[in-house]
């Protein structure tokens, strides 16, 4: 079998996914997009399949895109990324399979963004369609703040603070759950406890272990199949009318999550990716 890793920088995590490659005898490319020249003319080096882990999005989407146009499969799939890239695409994947989330309202200028802000009623959260980490979060508590955040996004002029993406509030514990699924199962999940109400381990939440109960293991199965399967993180806040999902993670970080759960998570990543070679393999193998 042909296994490549894309990525950039290696961090923790690919160390660590380099490591369970290696353990299993598996023989592996990386593949550095720093380096990497596409020529749309000329098919890569074959490969069964290829493990995404860039940092870029835009490097991850294009490259898949690349890879799956010439019959190369990848974890994850380009409509997977180009799903949970977004969180426009996300919510509506979510919503377009009746998996339970805030409410969320999409608007296109200032004015018509205020409107929505206040038809959710304060305080709302305002998010870029596009970034990690709970990067450029706002909590807006008054009209106000509204109006001049607005204001200032507006100014700023780029592209990522022309849409505008507001969903509600959801008054939670000091905690969100993070859990992690890989092919059809929810391996494991941990609580980023931080008394600051965005709780990413990058902004300094704590990890603590979450036991997989049915309904998180179901909610986080159900999330995600409705963007497309693979490899993913799902976010889940505990709302008082039940559990919600905020988020989905296609290119997620584990390296808190492992001793946290006692999940060999990049092992379990690396057998699903194994998984999805040898089925290459197989179609391969049949005559036309």
């Amino acid at each position: 079998m042909k296994i490549g890793v894309l990525c950039s920088r290696i961090r923790v995590e690919e160390k660590l996914l380099f490591e369970a490659l290696s353990k299993r005898g598996l023989v592996f490319d990386r593949i550095d997009d720093r380096e990497l020249i596409f020529d749309l003319e000329r098919a890569p080096v074959a490969y069964d399949v290829v493990l995404e882990r860039c940092l870029h999005h835009s490097r991850a989407l294009y490259a898949l895109r690349l890879l799956n146009d010439w019959g190369v499969r990848t974890v994850n799939r380009y409509e997977v990324a180009l799903t949970c890239g977004d969180k426009i695409n996300t919510s509506a994947a979510l919503a377009r399979a009746g998996v339970p989330t805030p409410r969320t309202l999409v608007a296109f200028t200032p004015e018509s963004a205020l409107e929505a802000i206040e038809s959710l009623g304060y305080p709302v959260v305002l998010k870029p369609a596009i970034g990690s980490w709970g990067r450029l979060l706002a909590k807006v508590s008054d009209r106000e703040a509204a109006e001049a955040l607005l204001e200032h996004k507006e100014t700023l002029g780029s592209y990522q603070h022309a849409i505008f993406y507001v969903q509600e509030y959801v008054n939670k514990p000091a905690r969100d759950i993070r859990s992690f699924v890989v092919g059809d199962e929810t391996i494991c999940a941990i609580y980023r406890e931080s008394q600051h109400w965005i709780t990413n381990t990058a902004r300094g939440g704590r990890a603590r272990n979450c036991p997989v109960t049915p309904e998180i293991a179901n909610l986080s199965a159900a999330a995600a199949r409705a963007v497309g399967g693979g490899v993913l993180a799902i976010d889940l806040l505990e709302g008082s009318g039940g559990m919600l999902v905020s988020e989905v993670n296609y290119t997620m970080e584990f390296r808190n999550s492992i001793e946290t759960t006692g999940v060999d998570i990049p092992g379990k990543i690396v057998d699903h990716v194994v998984k999805v070679g040898r089925a290459a393999e197989l179609e391969a193998a049949v005559p036309a």
